[in-house]
């Protein structure tokens, strides 16, 4: 079961207390304070996973608890350590505060390992407290407590390339022909029930990461369908392509125009990430009507691209030399179709170009 998000409760653990004790052995009269200082709290950490890919371990599990530190004990014996709790997450997970909201935490890297909550310290025993007027103190410090803290646990995958379309119009098996991901496809809409990421191999040791999410419907930033779950899940990418099914019943200028404003809605940070098109299931029109659907498309919105080959228009950098592109203009506009293999080596090219270029 595939789980991005949870609420859990985390302490660290409570320092020992300190020991009240008096030296006593045979032949020692009047033995002075010896008692020892409690065991430092267990800390929590934070550790990331890549062999883990979800939060689904953490439900039903909703607190999560370090070990408290052991009292002294007399002789100046030191009580023990708590022992820390480390908890294990896949990489892309936040740790927020429930009541602040704020983000403590974004965890990317493989094998990260972040001090998260503090032990409480130990109690000192009551061998520190001895002094010239005070020959037998009788007593020691408490142990400091530990921090505890309500958080949700919130996983954002991350991918170089999140696809954005409707549901139903191909974005699934285009990963499936892509990569090495094989996620559920069927001829119905909202098939894709969770998101799921592929690994695109380019050749000569190039890939990139492609992130398939439920399709969004008009509304989606507001809580309609299945999207506004999942639109979180394309905030990490560095590169936006928006599958438009060019057979669909919308026109795919109206597909083109609530998604981005569906995107720009949930996210203005995220509707400024560069961005490519694609026109999918090419395999059932005819060529001539292709063509005049693709040229209505780039006039509707006045995208002014360079036509390269197959049904592959590109946008002429700016500046050549810093290779500087119009943030509203798609990098490139594209005809494929996953079914039957059309233009989908070109498509694997650009994409691979578009986020070296904007990495």
């Amino acid at each position: 079961m595939f789980v991005d998000s949870v609420e859990i409760f985390v302490s660290s653990g409570k320092g020992g207390e300190g020991a009240v004790s008096f030296r006593r052995e045979k032949f020692v009269i009047n033995g002075g304070p010896d008692g020892g200082d409690g065991g430092k709290g267990g800390s929590v950490y934070f550790k990331v996973d890549r062999n883990t890919d979800t939060l689904s371990h953490f439900r039903g599990h909703k607190h999560f608890k370090a070990q408290n530190g052991q009292p002294g004990l007399g002789r100046n014996k030191y009580g023990k350590k708590g022992e820390d709790l480390e908890i294990i997450v896949p990489p892309g997970t936040q740790v927020v505060d429930l009541e602040s909201g704020e983000i403590l935490l974004d965890l990317l890297q493989d094998g990260e390992r972040v001090l998260f909550l503090e032990g409480g310290k130990g109690g000192l025993g009551n061998a520190h407290f001895k002094s010239a007027t005070n020959q037998r103190p009788t007593y020691a410090q408490k142990g400091i407590a530990g921090i505890s803290k309500k958080i949700r646990l919130e996983l954002k995958l991350i991918a170089d390339v999140g696809l954005v379309g409707f549901p139903n119009v191909g974005k699934s098996t285009l990963v499936s022909v892509l990569s090495n991901a094989k996620p559920e496809i069927a001829n119905y809409e909202f098939t894709t029930l969770i998101p799921s990421l592929g690994i695109v191999d380019v050749g000569e040791f190039r890939s990139f990461v492609i992130a398939d999410i439920p399709g969004i419907i008009g509304g989606a930033s507001e809580g309609k369908g299945l999207g506004i779950e999942f639109l979180k899940h394309i905030e990490r990418t560095r590169f936006l392509l928006f599958v438009l099914d060019i057979s669909n019943y919308r026109e795919i200028a109206l597909q083109f125009k609530t998604l981005r404003q569906e995107v720009e809605n949930f996210s203005s940070e995220l509707s400024k990430r560069p961005f490519g098109v694609i026109f999918s299931k090419l395999d059932t029109l005819e060529e001539e009507e292709i063509s005049k659907k693709i040229e209505e498309f780039l006039k509707e919105f006045n995208f002014s691209l360079q036509k390269a080959e197959d049904n592959h228009y590109l946008q002429v950098s700016k500046n050549e030399y810093a290779m500087e592109f119009d943030a509203n203009i798609p990098q490139f506009v594209l005809g494929i179709s996953s079914v039957v293999g059309r233009n989908l080596e070109i498509l694997k090219k650009s994409l691979y170009e578009s986020v070296k270029r904007n990495a």
